[in-house]
C-alpha cells in the first residue's frame, strides 16, 4: 500500500510541527512520499514564509531594502534547522537565493522557494530523499499541466523510494519556475497522488476534517465522517471553505480515497472523501452532509407569458448575460418566468445594460431585479431516499419566520437550494444545523 500525505503551511510551521509530522509520517509504514508548503503562521501576528517572499520581491521591485524581511525568512528556516539538529545544508541553499535577489529572480521563482526549503529540510528531518517539484511538474506554454509527462516523471523520479516534495510550483518548458495559484501545494499532493496510483492521497492541515457548517456560525459543528466528491463540489460552489477544486481532480480521475486530517489531532479519522460508498457501511443516520452558503447574491425575473414554449428564448436571455461575462449560478423558473441567480459582485456595473439588452430582444411582460440574497444549501447524497426532506426544510425555516425567496433542487436531488434575505443568512444555516442534525 502507498499513502501520499500532503502537509499544509500551519504543520510546517516550526520544530515542534516538523516533531508531530514525523510521528505521523513514522506511524504508518504506507506513508512514503510526503508533499510539503512553506512554513505558515506559528501565532495569529504571524507571518506566512511565502507572504514574506512576496513583500521581498516587491521591495526589489522598486528598490526599497529587503535586508530585514529577508533576514526573517532566513532566521525561521535556520531555527527550525537547529531546533531539530539537521545537517543539511540550508545555509548555503539561503545565499544563493539572496544573491539570485540582486540578479533579478523571477517573483515566481522567489516565493517557491519556501516550499523549496520547507521540503529540504523536512527530507533530512525524516531521512527520505528530497525531489524537486521542477523534477517533475511539467506546464505547458499555456500554463496549464501537462499531466502526462509529469506523471512519468515523478515515477522515474522516486521509483519507490521514500521521498519529499515541495509544493505549488513546478517547471516551464524553457526552465522557467512556474508557481501554481495559491493553495498549490494541494494540488501538487494531488498530482503527485495520481502519478504514483497512490491507495489514499491524505491531506493534513489544522482542522479534523470538512466542518458540517461554517463554525462562525454554528458553534462546535460536527465534523463529516464520509462525503462524496459530488458533495464535495456542491459544499465547495455554495461557499463552503473546503479544498481548491483543482486539488479533487486529479484523485477523483483515479478514483483515489481523499481523506483529510488534522496535524495537532492525529488520532481523528478526519473526513473520508470516494467517489461513493456502500450502503452497508454507512453508519451516519443524517440524510443531510453539510450546510453552506454565500451571501450578496441578485436575482433577476423575466415574466412574459407563453415563455415556456418559446423556442430559443432562454437561450437568448443566457447569452445576454454571458456576452456581459456574467456567469449565472442557478436558472429556477416557472411557466411563464424564469430567474437568474447571480453574484451582485459580478453584475453591478453592467446591469442597466443588460435590463436594455432583455427589453429590446425578449420583450418582457415584466422584469424584477431583487438584490441582497444570500443562497443556502443543504447537501447530502441520502436525501433523495427519504420523502419530504425539501418540506421539513421549508416548514423549520416558516417556523423561524424567515421567508424564502428562491428555491431550487437538481433532478439528482444531492442538495436543496434556498434563497434568502441577506439579513436571515446565518439564522438559516443555524436553524437548519440545529433542526436536522444536532
Amino acid at each position: 500500500m502507498l499513502k501520499v500525505l500532503k502537509f499544509g503551511g500551519s504543520s510546517m510551521a516550526d520544530a515542534i510541527q516538523y516533531k508531530k509530522v514525523k510521528e505521523i509520517v513514522e506511524s504508518d509504514p504506507a506513508r512514503r512520499v510526503v508533499v510539503v508548503s512553506a512554513a505558515g503562521k506559528r501565532y495569529k501576528e504571524d507571518h506566512k514564509l511565502t507572504d514574506l517572499l512576496y513583500l521581498c520581491h516587491a521591495h526589489l521591485r522598486y528598490g526599497v531594502s529587503v535586508e530585514s524581511v529577508f533576514g526573517m525568512i532566513r532566521d525561521r528556516y535556520l531555527e527550525i534547522k537547529k531546533d531539530l539538529d539537521l545537517k543539511v545544508d540550508i545555509e548555503t541553499e539561503l545565499d544563493q537565493i539572496r544573491k539570485k535577489m540582486d540578479k533579478g529572480i523571477s517573483e515566481e521563482e522567489l516565493v517557491s522557494r519556501g516550499e523549496y526549503l520547507s521540503a529540504m529540510l523536512m527530507a533530512d528531518y525524516l531521512g527520505f530523499d528530497f525531489v524537486d517539484a521542477a523534477q517533475w511538474l511539467k506546464f505547458r506554454y499555456d500554463g496549464s499541466i501537462d499531466r502526462k509527462a509529469s506523471y512519468e516523471a515523478l515515477k522515474q523520479a522516486v521509483d519507490g523510494r521514500k521521498a519529499v516534495i515541495p509544493g505549488f510550483y513546478g517547471i516551464m518548458p524553457d526552465g522557467r519556475i512556474k508557481t501554481l495559484s495559491r493553495g498549490g501545494s494541494d494540488i501538487t499532493g494531488a498530482l503527485a497522488a495520481a502519478a504514483l496510483d497512490a491507495d489514499v492521497y491524505e491531506n493534513w492541515t489544522d482542522v479534523s476534517g470538512i466542518l458540517m457548517a461554517d463554525p462562525r456560525i454554528v458553534e462546535d459543528p460536527q465534523p463529516i465522517e464520509r462525503v462524496t466528491y459530488n458533495e464535495l463540489r456542491e459544499l465547495s460552489h455554495a461557499g463552503a471553505q473546503v479544498l481548491h477544486e483543482e486539488t479533487i481532480y486529479p484523485v477523483r480521475d483515479k478514483n483515489i480515497p481523499l481523506n483529510i486530517r488534522n496535524t495537532n489531532e492525529p488520532d481523528h479519522p478526519g473526513t473520508m472523501v470516494m467517489e461513493s460508498f456502500d450502503d452497508a457501511e454507512e453508519t451516519e443516520h443524517r440524510f443531510i452532509t453539510g450546510i453552506a452558503g454565500k451571501k450578496d447574491y441578485s436575482i433577476v425575473t423575466i415574466t412574459k407569458n407563453g415563455l415556456s414554449n418559446a423556442v430559443g428564448e432562454l437561450r437568448q436571455i443566457l447569452e445576454i448575460f454571458e456576452d456581459h461575462n456574467v456567469s449565472i449560478e442557478y436558472v429556477p423558473s416557472g411557466l411563464d418566468s424564469v430567474s437568474l441567480v447571480m453574484e451582485s459582485a459580478q453584475v453591478t456595473a453592467c446591469l442597466y445594460s443588460i435590463l436594455g439588452e432583455l427589453q429590446k430582444k425578449i420583450k418582457p411582460n415584466d422584469i424584477k431585479v431583487t438584490d441582497k440574497i444570500a443562497i443556502v444549501a443543504a447537501v447530502g447524497r441520502k436525501m433523495a431516499s427519504r420523502a419530504g426532506v425539501s418540506g421539513k426544510i421549508f416548514a423549520r425555516l416558516g417556523e423561524h419566520g424567515i421567508s424564502i425567496r428562491m428555491i431550487s433542487q437538481g433532478p439528482e436531488e444531492l442538495n436543496i437550494i434556498v434563497g434568502v434575505d441577506n439579513k436571515n443568512y446565518a439564522n438559516t444555516i443555524r436553524v437548519l444545523y440545529n433542526s436536522f442534525v444536532k
